[in-house]
């Protein structure tokens, strides 16, 4: 009996040393990873210093060897689509084209993250939260089927939801006498006053309101106000696509602006505007007396909308205007994760899963967005500020707070609603933590966020093709004649139902039942 005890623990033994030595053996992974050029101070996006100490913990951590595969930031569509197609696509990928990841989904591309979210994702699942657009329900879970229950795709979070604001010239309205426009038809009042008294303004030419050629987005705020109060599932089976067509109300939005485009409000070569550039340059010359776009425009150091400006124009100010409703939030989804089954089939699914959890931890993300003090951030009363990105230097970042990298969110997450609010207002340089917290505030002041559903809708071919229909018909319908005004509308809604758009329509109203 001795003996066959003893042969028993050396038994043991050799097979403990056998399994320690089989995890010693690393697991291999690729990981998606943006590529934004090298220009502006940028390194190699998949080799850097950044990466280095990615892999470096990863491997200490989770004994998991990373291989960054870089990806066209402007030509993500494109790029992921041929390396899912020949096999090649990285072991854990995202993207923010959601559309592109229903279709990989339709073909039987993608993992089914169902099954493995309690076991291997508790620290994301943790991170994300709770749903704002399904109380009580976690956001890991927002894309599940409501019939089968799969995930094929987790989304992050965007940490601020401010969307668009409008912005007016105040040392106009000052001239004028005029005070911040409360209600629709005071801005309307404003702009025309712009229009009409360039000698006291101290310009030769004013453009009442600027506009580039992405009208739905510049002009969403005036055309959505005409939106008519619908449900959450009105709301949601009328948005084809990002677009607002069919929105009982939106035609008389854009009515309106075509009205506004006859009388020379809106710039009249707003089509021809093709590029940021030349609409910046637009409005930092000093003739613009009103734009709607991003909350933060005008503040942003990269575009450097307002500090331009006042260097041309000394006293020039650009204040936010709060009189449109049904403004939009973002919604709280950002990017879209998932694993190729390719993954899967190399047995690299497991490692993917493991790393988001590790990318969810806050001393991961809290490292690759804010790097190190002194260096990427200096704390100002407890809060980091972010000091840019230093070109140059070995830990510059690539894009902001690296988000590129730090898949599970889009904005840095201090662990409070009260801290992110105050990192975010310490990001605009020379500009006054107030301005920015005021115009956070009055984009997000009675706004709603996006209407969902969770649906698996199989109609998505059209996407492409009808959004840019929509874009098309918004530019001829506000630059026609009045008189023609509701023949092009009409014609263009039954050329985008006949061609797709009645499709998506029927399968969305399948999809979310009527009460």
């Amino acid at each position: 009996m001795k003996k066959l005890a003893l042969v028993l623990v050396i038994l043991l033994v050799a097979m403990t040393l056998v399994t320690t030595g089989c995890n010693r053996e690393p697991a291999q992974l690729t990981v998606e990873i943006f590529n934004r050029g090298t220009s502006d101070g940028r390194s190699l996006a998949d080799d850097n210093e950044w990466t280095n100490w990615v892999k470096e913990k990863v491997k200490a951590d989770l004994n998991i060897d990373i291989t960054f595969v870089p990806v066209g930031r402007w030509s993500e569509n494109t790029d992921i689509v041929n390396l899912m197609a020949s096999g090649d696509a990285p072991d854990l990928c995202y993207t923010y084209a959601g559309d592109m990841v229903a279709s990989f989904r339709d073909q039987g591309g993608i993992l089914n993250l169902a099954p493995h979210i309690d076991r291997h994702l508790p620290d994301l699942k943790k991170l994300l939260g709770e749903d704002p657009a399904f109380p009580g329900k976690d956001f890991i879970y927002r894309n599940a089927d409501p019939q089968t229950g799969h995930i094929y795709s987790i989304p992050s979070y965007r940490v601020a939801l401010a969307q668009r604001n409008v912005f007016i010239r105040k040392d106009w309205l000052d001239k004028l006498g005029l005070g911040i426009p409360q209600t629709p038809e005071e801005f309307y009042a404003a702009l025309v006053a712009f229009r009409d008294n360039a000698a006291a303004l101290g310009v030769s030419r004013v453009v009442p309101f600027g506009q580039n050629n992405d009208v739905r987005w510049g002009l969403a705020n005036p055309m959505n106000h005409f939106i008519q109060e619908l449900s959450d599932r009105d709301r949601w089976v009328y948005s084809i696509h990002e677009r607002n067509i069919l929105m009982p109300g939106y035609k008389d939005g854009v009515r309106e602006m075509n009205k506004w485009y006859n009388e020379r409000i809106i710039y009249q070569d707003f089509p021809l505007m093709t590029t940021t550039e030349a609409f910046f340059n637009l409005i930092k010359s000093g003739v613009v007396g009103a734009f709607c776009q991003n909350w933060d425009l005008p503040y942003r150091q990269d575009s450097r909308i307002l500090e331009d400006l006042q260097a041309n124009v000394p006293g020039a100010n650009y204040v936010v205007v709060d009189c449109f409703k049904n403004k939009d939030i973002m919604d709280k989804v950002g990017l879209q994760i998932f694993i190729p089954k390719t993954a899967e089939a190399k047995g690299s699914h497991i490692a993917a899963l493991r790393y988001l959890n590790w990318l969810a931890k806050p001393e991961n993300f809290g490292f690759l967005q804010l790097g190190h003090e002194g260096v990427n951030h200096v704390l100002i009363n407890g809060i980091p500020s972010i000091q840019g990105r230093p070109a140059g230097d070995k830990w510059f970042q690539n894009s902001p707070q690296n988000i590129d990298m730090t898949m599970p969110m889009n904005g840095v997450e201090l662990g409070s609603n009260e801290k992110n609010a105050r990192v975010l207002a310490l990001s605009y340089g020379a500009i006054p933590a107030e301005v920015i917290v005021e115009a956070y505030a009055t984009s997000v002041r009675g706004a709603r966020s996006a209407a969902v559903y969770q649906a698996t809708t199989t109609v998505n071919q059209y996407a492409a093709d009808l959004q840019a229909k929509v874009d098309t018909l918004l530019a001829q319908a506000i630059q026609c004649r009045p008189a023609d005004f509701d023949r092009i509308w009409d014609a263009g809604v039954a050329d985008f139902l006949a061609t797709g758009g009645q499709e998506v329509l029927d399968e969305r109203a399948s999809l979310y039942p009527a009460r």
